[in-house]
């Protein structure tokens, strides 16, 4: 099993995850290259076997406005070559999350459109660094507009006409409000696209697929001589002090509301953590843990494992 995590790295004193530069600037993918090439180096010292891409690693890279920015994959082609063969070097697997405005099933044409082309590329950025069908690109359903099936429908649809690079790296994830496991497997029945389990997701919004079914079914959708990953993190639980006035002095004050148990905590819980993996045994996948201490929660996390693990 292995490990990852998302994006920015804050071990040994942080490192970028891309180029972050305005367009004014003039970004380019070959200085997120050159990043990804440090980061790859921390992987490999921390022995940590898997990283999320982040989905601006190609700056501006389908900005309708800006078509300069539109061939930057063609022209560092043999430098997306060299860093996927030192990921494949490593053993470390890559991916791709695109951010909550790609939504491929929207009702505006445009914003369709426009996540097509947001897939499509980030498919081809895995293509030309030649990583094996394992690297995906994880979208979710979208946004649900009043009508389930009509919503389920459009994803489908344009899904089945995305480009064949798209259609083989895109994977789905399940939601925590929208579109549960249970949807997922519905569009995974007619597209054949594979799919991602998030725990906390489907904690939050399982509807009537049990934790242990849900995890069966998205890892039974992936091929056998490809090992499935999923999505771990735990709910937020500390007090949020929100800024009031006060009605009757007029005077601002603290007041105290309960978590956002949607949002990702710092850390993982190690005891959730094994309490899930009690529904996992006999089962192969890999772990994107979702933390907002990144690679320091995925360190901890393993530490406690480890230290946990019974002597013999």
């Amino acid at each position: 099993m292995r490990f990852g995590f998302a994006v920015k790295v804050l071990g040994d004193g942080g490192l970028p995850s891309h180029d972050t530069r305005r367009w004014q600037s003039g970004p380019h993918l070959s200085v997120s290259i050159g990043i990804l090439r440090d980061v790859l180096a921390y992987l490999e010292r921390m022995n940590i076997m898997m990283y999320r891409m982040s989905s601006d690693f190609v700056p501006y890279g389908t900005h309708p406005e800006m078509p300069q920015f539109h061939g930057q994959i063609d022209e560092c082609r043999s430098e997306l070559e060299d860093v996927g063969k030192e990921a494949c070097r490593l053993g470390i697997r890559l991916s791709l999350h695109p951010s909550q405005f790609v939504v491929l099933n929207a009702i505006d044409e445009e914003v369709a459109r426009k996540a097509a082309a947001d897939l499509l590329l980030q498919s081809e950025l895995l293509d030309s660094m030649e990583l094996g069908d394992e690297a995906v690109v994880v979208t979710h359903v979208g946004g649900l507009y009043g009508d389930r099936e009509s919503s389920i429908q459009r994803f489908t649809d344009r899904w089945q006409r995305l480009p064949e690079p798209a259609k083989r790296r895109v994977v789905v994830e399940n939601d925590e409000r929208m579109f549960n496991v249970a949807d997922t497997l519905r569009i995974h029945e007619i597209t054949g696209c594979r799919l991602i389990f998030d725990y906390q997701h489907h904690m939050l919004n399982p509807g009537r697929l049990s934790l242990n079914n849900a995890l069966r079914k998205c890892l039974a959708t992936w091929p056998t001589d490809q090992t499935p990953k999923i999505h771990f993190s735990s709910p937020r639980t500390e007090i949020r002090m929100l800024e009031r006035k006060d009605p009757v002095t007029r005077k601002k004050v603290q007041v105290p509301q309960p978590p956002l148990i949607s949002q990702h905590a710092d850390y993982i819980n190690p005891l959730e953590y094994m309490m899930f993996m009690e529904h996992a045994e006999g089962l192969a996948f890999d772990v994107m843990l979702e933390a907002k201490a990144k690679d320091l929660a995925l360190l901890a996390l393993r530490k406690f494992l480890n230290e946990s693990m019974p002597s013999t």
